[in-house]
Order: structure tokens, then sequence, then C-alpha cells
């Protein structure tokens, strides 16, 4: 018995099905159904990936959704009517059913959002062509009207829908075990003979399998909040709703044969086909006098050479340049140029700062000509086919980096250019990975909290890291799922429910630009009213549509904004160097002034760089290509080579010419092509197939090429394709060698067109801090305006670097912070001090702002504090708006204390208020009776202050804190700061690199990563000032506080549970300076924190702890050692192989915070070998190489 399930859910029904695409599809094929549908809720997520995975298994796939269906039209939008809605099923037949289904459900999002992406029967109607429609679940309009008794409404929706789809419209019936649904199927099929509509069988499938039941619940509980506990849970009464067999469905209705048999006739009526592979560009409009784009493109291109290269640019990059527009031509790219041309064009025309290039695209010297991007390939070895490939068919990809305060600007003018409908942003998805969804599952299932956080820091901390891998990499996790019953259902669970979407969002950068309007050819997504499309960014690239990048650079801001300060305070048009060889701006990477660098900020860069003695643009590509994961291990050969030159080793001399630039390392991607193409004498075209075959690992492929890399290939005539090594006068052995050593490096290389863009970037904020450092900081702490863990640090490095950083000032200040100069002296002479910027201050409006401004630009600067209640009173200038400024010290010039300001300002506003609706309007006001000193004399009368002592200076910067969010005239901790980095083993900047590392995006590329040397449970210790205590009950009625302390650096916060809590309180006061100790609590989805154990008032002595170490290794709980002695491992008996790894262990502990010597026993001679880090875990790594008997902690 043939059937096809024509109701079915998958994974993109978001946290509702359960059923992933891959597996529903291999399921189907198992049950000898040769067609399947997706009719996800209201969406078209998984329509690409469905199609593809049909395709796959030999099975036709057939597109579909199932719609929400507005009550009256979809634009009304009344609470309490319009959030009511119905179900329908609609399949398309044909493409141009796809292109109409596609319609129906953008419009669902544009036009009829509200709580649902609803449709209505007037686009319904418009565009049912190419469609068939089943009257859906028991929440189908037709369902409903039924099971109220409502038989007329039932038939008049029925005949409606029969009217438009005529014999594409089927009364749908399932089988699903619910009570309403046996009762509605009778009714139904009553219905369908009464009125000639054909019946069809569908189950509503939303997982895979019956015992995928429970499952589908947790997911629900997942997205609804839920417990599986909870009575109000939102849950499905049956098992019955999975991918029944053929057999199952024809049991059940067998009365009902034609239901069965018109699912094989629906699906035989479905042949919507996908061309992947093909591109559609959008055509770019060119100048009437140009015959054809290409035409216009040429002439672009031959002028940039000119341009770039002088009037006689020569042969080389002549021919460069044809045999790339050459291949521009062929490939159908010339309009992808020109419309990337264009929006750079424009926003370089309207200021917008453009960054020097990104990703492969620099390899492009046309690219360069035209202005795209800004860094010279020929110079810097970059090459075209790592961009464009013409052996291998993929559309190219121009990242482009813009001011991301003006990124929108440019895309608006695409969207004016070629049409709204015609350009849209792209959608993302994020997914529920391992960790999160342990956690997810465990409060789901009310397991104990703790527990599952035990659980979920078990997960390696790798990119792309899976429940199943993770259970064969950590033996504590998977020992517990094999003995655990609990623990073995959680994370059975959580692994059926592992990498499913979670939620749909825009994605950061992405935009599409299309020949028709977008959603011709994908339906749209609307969230928080910006429009995307509902496929992701690599199916639109595969659907063959023109997809660019659009990113907003920050540091590219903080550059223009440096060269506008520049320009206004010192009338100086900032250059940079063509050649980028400056050696004053070298300076700062070879002494370590590295803060506010464009990639180079981490403690980590910063030592690299320092050891390195950077001296040209090469080591700073070279510098942001090695510091990852991986190629770090070619960072001291790199730098035994820069610093002994001519000392290189090669593994053959043919590689001299390649890899001298980096001294014998192996860095980048273009340098294995580069091999490839003059070892072996491939294309370079084919040199790219090559270096991604590696980089994949692709066996197969490796395998093959291999041969051909030492051998060459030749055709069945005998002519050689490939000569191979071997024939170019190398041999087999070093060959073979070769290939297996970038075999190894591929899956580490970096683009080096992308890091040379990067190091441009770099070397650009490096100028700035070189030559205007006060420019450039000030520049750097706008781009962070409001960011309290950055700006503390960026005026800490302005301290460091001799800047001095003024308060706010009610007559110097401007809205952002500015440069002043000592105006008695040339200002180019001067470093500069750095004014705090009004906008700064909390409860201070931009109106207020600009308005106080606007008023001291007329008339001059305010000449005491009743002068400006005159001058700036009204409604946006406020009471409240005047108070903060007065606590940020804004009035501080003025004879009148902050403490008198404070106890007078409502009362002299009142009166000034008053004045002047006295004064105003061209009336004579009493002032003008008499002359200057009259009036002043009348204002000591008329103004009465109510005198105070001033504050004590900690109120003062109480206040500051409190209005500034940081701490600007002084810091309470600043005369204690020695006594803390003595007593202290972390501060509030480690903190925040951890959380840089943990939220890092999943793309090592392009990312730069920081190793980092702190683990969840290590003990620490932290001192800072307390600003807020908060505390809260727990369902077990347990206290506990959340206490934030700030350091010198940033702010922290404490957890402190009950028993600490009450041990402590007395110390919990705002403003007090305390040291904690207690333990890191380290999660990839929140802030890392500290648990404090114990709390001091700063100065007092933690307890000490009584156990001995000696060898009571049981005492080491996972927290740094104490007072150690040194760790002494037996190695008499040792075999070879774990000596190897024994020293490897002690390499790989080693670092800059070493708490315990090592040293190595045989027989009775004992001799120390290094120090390393030692915690509890580290421990047990020793204890499993080495023997638990042969490790201890001992004096020798």
């Amino acid at each position: 018995m043939n059937f096809a399930h024509l109701h079915v859910h998958t994974e993109y029904s978001l946290l509702d099905g359960s059923s992933k695409i891959k597996e529903i599809t291999k399921r189907a094929k198992e049950l000898g159904m040769n067609s399947l549908a997706i009719t996800d809720h209201g969406v078209m997520y998984g329509a690409i990936d469905f199609y593809k995975a049909c395709k796959k298994e030999g099975i036709k796939p057939i597109i579909g959704c199932e719609v929400y269906v507005a009550p009256r039209s979809r634009l009304d939008k009344e609470p309490g009517i319009d959030n009511k809605y119905n179900h329908l099923i609609l399949l398309a037949k044909n493409n141009e059913g796809y292109k109409n289904l596609s319609k129906l459900v953008s419009l669902g999002f544009v036009d009829g959002y509200y709580y649902k992406p609803r449709i209505d029967l007037e686009i319904l109607e418009k565009y049912h062509e190419g469609l068939i429609c089943l009257s859906a679940c028991l929440a189908g309009a037709v369902n409903q009207a039924l099971l109220n008794g409502n038989n007329e409404k039932a038939e008049e929706i029925a005949l409606w829908h029969k009217r438009v789809f005529g014999e594409d419209y089927y009364i749908e019936i399932q089988n699903n075990g619910i009570r309403e649904q046996v009762l509605a199927n009778q009714k139904l099929v009553q219905l369908a003979r009464k009125l000639d509509i054909p019946l069809v069988a569908t189950n509503d499938a939303h997982y895979l399998k019956r015992e995928d039941a429970y499952n589908h619940e947790v997911l629900l509980c997942i997205q609804t909040g839920k417990r599986m506990s909870d009575e109000d849970r939102m849950k499905f009464d049956t098992d019955e709703l999975y991918v029944k067999s053929p057999e199952e469905m024809s049991e059940y209705f067998s009365a009902f044969p034609d239901a069965i048999e018109n699912t094989v006739k629906i699906a035989d009526k479905c042949n919507v086909e996908f061309e992947f592979g093909h591109t559609i560009l959008r055509n770019y409009d060119v100048p009437p006098e140009y015959p054809t784009h290409y035409d216009f493109l040429k002439k672009l291109c031959d002028d940039g050479i000119k341009e770039r290269y002088g009037e006689n640019p020569s042969e080389e990059i002549l021919k460069r340049a044809e045999y790339e527009i050459g291949v521009i031509k062929k490939m159908g790219y010339v309009d992808y140029y020109l419309i990337v041309w264009d929006f750079i064009h424009y926003a370089k025309s309207q200021g917008i700062p453009v960054g020097p290039g990104r990703g492969s695209g620099a390899g492009s010297i046309l690219a360069y000509a035209i202005g795209i991007t800004d860094i010279d390939p020929m110079k810097y070895g970059l090459l075209f086919e790592r961009f464009l490939n013409p052996e291998r068919v993929s559309m190219p990809d121009f990242d482009v980096d813009f001011c991301y305060e003006h990124r929108q600007d440019v895309i608006d003018y695409v969207s004016r250019k070629y049409g709204h409908d015609h350009v849209s942003q792209i959608i993302t998805f994020g997914t529920m990975a391992a960790k999160m969804v342990i956690r997810d599952v465990a409060r789901v299932l009310d397991y104990p909290y703790s527990e599952a956080d035990k659980l979920a820091k078990m997960i390696p901390n790798e990119i792309h890291i899976t429940i199943p891998k993770a259970l064969e990499q950590n033996r504590e996790l998977k020992e517990l799922y094999d003995t655990d019953p609990e623990v073995h259902k959680l994370l059975e669970i959580a692994m059926s429910l592992e990498g499913m979407p979670r939620q749909a969002s825009t994605h950061a950068c992405g935009v599409v630009i299309t020949k028709d309007p977008v959603d011709t050819y994908v339906p749209l997504y609307v969230r928080d009213g910006q429009i995307s499309t509902q496929y992701i960014m690599t199916t639109l690239e595969e659907l063959g549509l023109l997809k660019m990048d659009f990113l907003g650079l920050r540091t590219l801001t903080v550059i223009q904004d440096t060269i506008n300060l520049v320009k206004q305070n010192r009338g100086i048009d900032v250059e940079f160097d063509k050649d980028m060889s400056d050696p004053k701006v070298y300076k700062l990477w070879q002494e370590g002034n590295t803060s506010g660098i464009f990639q180079f900020e981490s403690q980590g860069m910063t030592n690299f760089m320092k050891e390195l003695k950077p001296d040209c643009l090469e080591d700073i590509v070279a510098g942001v290509s090695l510091y990852r994961p991986g190629p770090m291990d070619q960072i001291p050969r790199y730098i035994r080579g820069k610093q002994n030159p001519g000392h290189n080793e090669y593994t053959h001399p043919s590689l001299e010419p390649i890899l001298n630039v980096t001294y014998g390392c192996m860095v980048y991607q273009e340098q294995v092509m580069q091999i490839v193409r003059d070892l072996a004498g491939y294309s370079l075209g084919r040199a790219d197939l090559v270096r991604r075959a590696m980089g994949k690992k692709k066996l197969d492929v490796m395998a093959k090429e291999r041969e051909v890399f030492i051998n060459g290939q030749v055709d069945e005539n005998g002519n050689i394709i490939v000569p191979g090594c071997v024939r170019n006068g190398i041999d087999a052995e070093s060959a073979n060698k070769i290939f297996d050593e970038m075999s190894e490096f591929a899956k580490y290389a970096f683009n080096k067109s992308h890091a040379a863009c990067y190091a441009v970037v770099a070397y650009r904020t490096a100028y700035l801090k070189a030559y205007y450092p006060a420019e450039f900081m000030a520049s750097m702490l706008n781009s962070f305006l409001g960011n309290l863990d950055k700006v503390p640090e960026y005026i800490d490095e302005c301290k460091r670097i001799g800047i001095k950083i003024l308060k706010p000032d009610i007559n110097s200040s401007s809205s952002k912070f500015t440069v002043e100069f000592d105006e008695s002296q040339n200002k180019n002479n001067q470093i500069g001090q750095i004014r705090f910027g009004l906008g700064s201050i909390k409860n201070v409006g931009l109106q207020p702002i600009d308005n106080i401004i606007k008023d001291r630009n007329e008339h001059g600067k305010f000449e005491g504090f009743t002068d400006f209640c005159e001058r700036v009173e009204g409604e946006a200038v406020n009471k409240k708006c005047v108070e903060s400024l007065i606590k940020a010290g804004t009035f501080d010039e003025f004879p009148e204390t902050r403490a008198t300001l404070l106890a007078s300002f409502e009362a002299i506003m009142d009166l000034a208020q008053s004045y002047n609706k006295k004064g105003m309007n061209g009336q004579v006001s009493m002032f003008d009776l008499g002359g200057e000193q009259e009036e002043n004399n009348l204002k000591e009368i008329k103004y009465q202050f109510s005198e105070q002592e001033e504050m004590t200076e900690n109120e003062k910067l109480s206040m500051e804190k409190e209005m500034l969010g940081i701490y600007i005239s002084g810091h309470p901790l600043e005369k204690i700061k020695e006594q803390i980095k003595q007593l202290t083993n972390i501060s509030s900047k480690e903190l925040k690199e951890i959380d840089e590392q943990n939220s890092s995006e999943e793309n090592e590329e392009n990312k730069v990563q920081e190793i980092l040397k702190y683990e969840d449970g290590q003990e620490v210790r932290i001192a800072g000032i307390i600003t807020s205590v908060k505390k809260k009950y727990t369902k077990n009625n347990k206290i506990m506080a959340f206490v934030t302390i700030e350091d010198l650096n940033g702010s922290v916060e404490i957890i402190i549970f009950e028993p600490t809590f009450l041990k402590y309180q007395d110390k919990l006061l705002e403003e007090n300076i305390i040291m904690i100790k207690g333990r890191l609590s380290i999660r990839e989805d929140d802030n890392t924190k500290i648990v404090a154990q114990e709390i001091r008032n700063f100065g007092e002595k933690f307890s000490e702890n009584s156990n001995k170490y000696e060898n009571k290794k049981q005492d080491v709980q996972n927290t740094e050692i104490q007072k150690p002695k040194h760790l002494v491992i037996d190695i008499t008996n040792m075999e070879e192989t774990e000596k190897a790894k024994l020293r490897g262990a002690i390499r790989f502990f080693n670092g800059e915070r070493n708490n315990i010597p090592v040293a190595v026993k045989t027989g009775d001679e004992i001799k120390p070998c290094g120090a390393i880090h030692l915690t509890e875990e580290i421990l047990k790594e020793f204890e499993e190489i080495a023997g638990k008997q042969n490790v201890g902690i001992d004096l020798y």
C-alpha cells in the first residue's frame, strides 16, 4: 500500500516539531514511502534543506506550509478578537505554486503578523494558483465550525475553498488519538460526501516515532518555560502524532481507502524543482554612453589601475588585470563588481568610513583598482583564485566593513537604488547547543540545578562540540551516563533535541539583492520591524542569489572620529604613510602599548608582539594569523626566524621563495596554494581545490592529489596535465613530506587576504595612537560611551600614557569626550587633555545638552550658577537634570560648594523661572533700572544660597560614580592599589577576558582567540568597593545575595549563599572596601561570577587553611593549592611513552600562574623539572599518567 504524509512538522516548527529533517527523510524511505511533505507552522525555514534531504534519499519532496488564517482581515489587529486564528495546509504543485506560497507566507509576516504570521481569504484567493489546499487539523476553520455545532458555517467555509481551489481542495481526516478528532472525522466525512469534496488522510506528525512523544513534551516545556511537573503546561493528550507507516494509516482508514489513495494523487501533482549552482544577479544600470556593462567595468578598471600604479604600470600588473577581468566576464560577475563598487563609492562620497577590505576579496587587483579594497594584492602576495576560482563555480563574496554608526545608511541607499522589495536582510537561527540543551532539559525535568550545572560543565569548551563527542572525550561524563539512570535519561533526551533551531533572528550583516522581488525566490520573515529572508545565508547562495555582508566595524568609526578631532583641534589633515613602515608606529607593538589597537589588545597578543618586535606590516599580518589555537605552535619558530635571519629551515630549497616572508613557517592558505602551483605545476584554481580538500580533511580527494602532487598527471594520450614534483626536480621523499606538512597545516591555515586587511586597520589605529594619542583615546572612549567595562580600562590607559582626564565642566564640556590644550602654547607641541562629555552624565538627556551648548555658543560662558539657571531654564533642563549636573561636578569652577548647590538649586531655579516670566517679552525688569554693580547687588539679595560645608573627597567621588558610572577625579582604591595587587590573584579585567573567550563566535578563521588560564571552580581572591547589594530568597526559603564590587578595572558580581551571607552580612555595606575569597563560576551562557566563601574588610587576614598537604591529595579540591612544596612524580618504573606524556603535560600546564615546582624521582634520586599551575583536576591528570601511587606533594 502506497501512502504519502502531507501534514508534517519538522524542527523548523520552532520548539514544537521535534523531527529533524535528515532523520525524517530517512524514516520515510525506511517505511517505503516515495513522497513526503513539509508543512511547518506559518514558516518555510526548512524548505530547501528538506528538498535536498529528500532528493538524497530518493523520495519526492513536497513543499508546503501550515498557514495561520486571520478570522477577519490580516490587517485587523484588535485585542480579544484578532489574536484567534485557524490553520490551513497549503502545498505547492509547481514552481508557480512555490512562488505563490512564498508570497503568502511573506505577507503573513509583513502585513498580518499579530501573535502569529496570518494570511486572510483575500490574499489566499489572489495567490491560489499552483497550490493544493487541505482543511488542516482540529484548528482548521471547517473543523472548528463542526465542533461548535455550526454545520452551515462549515459548509460555507468548505464551499468557498472549493470554489477557489476546485479539485485541489481536500477535506483532511486524521487518526491521532484525540477524542474530538473522532467526532470531527465523522462530520468531516459526511460534509465531504455531501459537497463532493475529496478526502485525504494525514497524521499531523510532530515527532518521528511513538516513543519520541515524551521528548516532544519536553520540547514544548522548553518553548513555554514550563516543567513536566506543572499541571497547566501545554501538552498533546496523545502519543499518536508521529510518522506512521503506510500500513498503519491504511489500517485505520480502511473504511476510506480513497483518503489514502488521494495522498498519492496529491503527491503526483506536486513537482516543485529548485535549481542550484546558477547565479541570479541583479543588473546594474550603467551610464547610457557604454554599450555593455562589461565596457563600463573595463573603463573603471583601466582608470583605476593607472590611478593606483601610475601611467605606465608594469607588464605583471597589466597581465594580472587582464586575466582577472577575463575571468570575471566569463563567470558572469561583471554586474557583481559594479554593484559592490557602486555602494562603496556612495559610502565614500558621503564621508562614511569604509574598511580596506575583508576576506579573500582583497586578492583581486581590480577590486583594488576601483576602490572596493584598499590593499595592494601584488605587494603582499594575495591570490585572486582564493576569491574567484575559475575551476570552482561558486559565488564570490565581498565582505565590506563600514563605520558602525552609518552602516544602515548604506543599506538604505541600496534599498532605494534597487527597490525596497528587491533588498532584504537575512535570517539566522540560534540552535540548542550541547551545554544549553542539558540545562534546558534538566530544568524541565526538575533536575537539581547544581547537578545540571556540573553535567553541563563536563562538556568540553570546543567549537562544534556535541554531547556524543563529549561522551567519547570525558570519561567521568561517560561513567555517569552508563551508571546513573537519571543522568542517562537526561542526556538521551538532550541528545534527541541537540542541534535543533531554538529561535530565529536577523543576521548581523547579511543583505541579499535580487533581480525580481525577494519574495519571488524566498519567503520573508519580520522581526522587530526588520524584514529578513526565511532562508539562511548559505541557502541563498545555493539558490544563486546575490548575498553581501555589510558589516559595522566600530574601529572605522574611531579612526574617522580621530581624524576629525585632529583636523578640528590642530588643523592637520591626517595622512597615513602608504608604505606602512613608520618605526614610531611599530614601537607601540614592540613595547606592548597595544591598548586600543585593533585585534592586538589581549594580554597574550601583547606579549607575543613584545617578544616578536615587529617592524613591518608582514609581521602584523602574521600576528593576526598566528595567534589562534593550532597556528600558535608556530609562534616560537616564527620569532626565532625573525630574530635570526638567514637561519630558517626548509624541507626543500624550493620552499624558500614562498616561505621566506614567514621565516620558514606555513602561515597562510595562499602559501599552500603557491606551494602546490610552484612545486608541482598545478593551476592556482586547482591548487585552491586541493587547499579546500586539505582544510576539510577530504581523505579520498587528498589521497588522489598526493599522487598527482608527487608524480604528476597525464591524460589518456600521455599529455602532461600536471607535471608533479618529481618532474620538476624535487625528490619523492621530500615531496611526500611537504604534502604531509601542508595537510596538517591546512586545517589551521588563515586567509592572508583577510589578515592583511585587518593588519591595515590595526596599523592605522596604531599610527593615530602614536601621533595623536589624546584624540585617539577620546575617540575610543566615545565609541564605548555607557560601557562601564571598557571606559575605565581606557581611562586607565590614558593615565598610563600621561593623558590627564578632566571631569565634566559646564563651560568646557561638549556632549562627548573632547581634547583640550593649554591655549598659551602651540597645540602641536602638546599631547592634550581629555575632557569628559556632558552626555556621559546620568539623567541628562540629549535635548538638555543641546540646549546648554547652544546657549553657551550663542551667549558665551556661564558666569555662575545663577546665570546658568536664568539662561537655560525650561522643560528640558529640569531639576533632576540640574541635580545630576551638580553631583557630577560640572559646576565646581564656581565659588559655591557642591553641598551648597545641592541644598539651594531648587529654590534658585524656581526664582529664576519666576524672574524670567516677569522680565520676558520686552518688559522692563528691575535689573534694567540700575547699572551692572547694582544688578549684581540685587542678584545677591535675590538669590540666597544655603551655605554648606564641602563634602569629603570620598562623598564627592561617590557622587561622580553615581552620575558617571565611574570614578574620575580619583578612586577610593587608588591609594591601596599596590596592596591589592599583592593580596589578590584576579581582577575584573581577567573575568572580562574569560567572558569574551566564552562568547566568541564559532568562527575560528576570523576570530583572534585568547588562551585563558582560569577554570571553573578555581579558588580566587579579589578586592573591591561594594556598589550594590541585592538579597533574594530561594524556593527553599534560603537567603542569598548578589553583591557587585568594583575594582580599578571594572565591576564583578559576587554570589553569596546563606551560610556565608549570615556570617559576613555586617560587612556587606555599600561603599565598604572588602576582600573576597571564593570560587570562579564560569558558564558559557552567563557572565563569570565569583561564589564567595569568605569576606573580610580590606586589610583583615583570611583564615588559614588548617589542612596540611603533605601527601593528603584528598584535601585538594579543584582550587589553587596554597603554600605548595613540590609535586614529586616517581618515574623509576615508567615506560618511555608515559615519560613522553608526562613531559608534555608538564609543558602544557606550565604558565604565568605557576604555583608549585615539579620534581621527578628515579630510584632515590630526585631532580627538579619545571613548575606548573596545580588544581585538583590537573592533579588527576598527572595521577592518570603516572599512577596515583607515584604522585605526591612533598618536600625533597
